[in-house]
């Protein structure tokens, strides 16, 4: 379905918009970034994301010989740097998408997979651009507090678009609880020395509220990020008051004991390279993610190590996967949650990680994207339409010109035998030692002469090519 083209209009302005002409910019994103506030490539308008539509640059990929990654993420990054010049299969490119969920939509088929479409306002004109993603990469939310993109990320994997992390593993995390209760396996496994998780209670509505925790207590109230819905408790009344909130939210919630920290912990897994922060907060705020924080790179160790690795193999595996604990005053650890590809990258090594990330893209796209057939464009119903309305341009696929080579020595060799053949039996034709015509141990009549087969064969073609021409002049009017 590549062959649709989207057009425009605005005021005097029309035409066809193309790959090579615009670049959708991106819009400032109101929810939290994972990349931290500090981070180097944080800029106004990161290059080639903004270059504006009939650019006159030419793209860096060939088209003929690229895959296409679609990054979902904010304008701070810009990603197609990371994967410049970098190369797949030996010579084949790779082209960047880069957009935000809120600036996505799709559709999948069952046999043309998932078309993606990015609509961006650019000085008051509304611009659509359409293409067909290989590869995903998720640095954002799927669900937050106030946006849940499921609906797309249901697409996507209806498409079958590989991803970092794994489609399937993203929509395990759309429900913080839902993760906690995997964690509960690992600690039941490990055991509690092993694998500190906090105690936690879970309440799917305000009816069960009820019982009265010990104080302080920390109330989280449904699915977010960032500090987003988490209320401290210090007495039954501000219990009984929070839980009046639950009800008229028709949110589930937990609840978990107060930890009077010292500070965060951030271990973090990219592929293989494991990293470790501790972040304390100098703003006087009981969430050190919120506000100022100190922040200081601290080194792995093996118990950090085991948690990594073993919430790296939840839902299948992931690829990318960021465990938060908390570093007590009373010397003791409490890990209280887990994310995934949407991690936030900290302190100075940002770049380092984001090149982790694309060689982890990179690695997987070797293995999941490898080029099909030309002609493989025919097996569903959005080729054969581009196989109608752009006649024999795509037929010639790569193996082509072999193919004929190999048809015309065929027929020289037919013609040899012919030759030294006076009764013009090609099963005399064989001499002594040479293998029947149709592999080895087969008997019975020769096959009939390459030339004729290819001439039926272009017949069937020219037949099936106006055949299907009709069949479209029909729907859409002449072509």
């Amino acid at each position: 379905m590549n062959f649709l083209k989207r057009r425009f209009s605005s005021g005097d302005l029309q035409g066809e918009l193309r790959d090579e002409d615009f670049i959708p910019p991106v819009a400032p994103r109101k929810g939290p970034s994972p990349s931290a506030p500090s981070s180097p490539s944080k800029t106004t308008s990161a290059p080639g994301i903004g270059r504006g539509f009939f650019s006159a640059n030419k793209p860096t990929y060939n088209r003929d010989r690229c895959k296409t990654l679609l990054v979902i993420d904010d304008c701070h990054t810009d990603w197609s740097k990371y994967f410049r010049g970098k190369k797949i299969f030996g010579d084949w490119d790779i082209r960047v998408e880069q957009a935000e969920f809120a600036e996505i939509n799709l559709a999948a088929y069952t046999d043309s997979g998932c078309m993606v479409d990015i609509q961006v306002n650019r000085n008051g004109t509304k611009v659509v651009r359409s293409f067909k993603p290989d590869f995903l990469l998720v640095r954002q939310h799927v669900r937050d507090a106030h946006e849940d993109w499921r609906n797309l990320l249901l697409g996507f994997q209806y498409g079958g678009v590989p991803s970092v992390n794994a489609l399937h593993s993203q929509y395990q995390f759309l429900d913080k609880p839902w993760v906690f209760a995997h964690l509960i396996m690992i600690q039941k496994r490990l055991g509690k020395e092993m694998f500190p998780l906090i105690e936690q209670a879970y309440y799917p509505n305000h009816k069960e509220m009820l019982i009265t925790p010990k104080f302080p207590v920390v109330v989280k109230i449904g699915h977010a990020h960032s500090g987003l819905g988490k209320v401290r408790l210090g007495s039954h009344y501000d219990f009984q008051d929070i839980a009046g909130v639950v009800a008229v939210t028709s949110c589930y919630s937990t609840t978990e004991p107060y930890i009077d920290s010292k500070y965060d912990l951030h271990i973090q897994k990219i592929g293989n390279k494991y990293k470790a922060f501790m972040r304390k907060s100098i703003s006087g705020n009981w969430k050190a993610n919120t506000g100022s924080a100190m922040l200081e790179q601290i080194a792995m160790n093996e118990r950090f190590k085991i948690w990594a690795d073993e919430c790296a193999e939840m839902f299948g595996g992931l690829d990318m996967v960021a465990v938060e604990a908390i570093q007590g005053k009373d010397g003791k650890e409490y890990i209280i949650e887990v994310n995934g590809s949407s991690m936030t990258l900290l302190g100075e090594t940002q770049e380092e990680d984001r090149r982790h990330i694309a060689e982890l893209v990179l690695g997987k796209m070797q293995i999941y994207c490898r080029p099909t057939p030309t002609m493989s464009k025919t097996s569903s119903t959005g080729g054969l339409m581009h196989y109608a309305m752009n006649g024999s341009q795509d037929r010639m696929g790569p193996n082509q010109p072999m193919s004929q080579q190999q048809q015309q020595m065929q027929q020289n060799q037919m013609s040899q035998m012919a030759g030294n053949n006076p009764q013009g039996n090609p099963a005399n034709a064989r001499g002594p030692g040479m293998m029947p015509i149709g592999g080895q141990g087969q008997t019975g009549p020769s096959p009939m002469p390459l030339p004729q087969v290819g001439r039926n064969q272009s017949m069937d073609e020219e037949d099936t090519m106006k055949n299907l021409r009709k069949t479209f002049a029909g729907i859409f009017g002449d072509m």
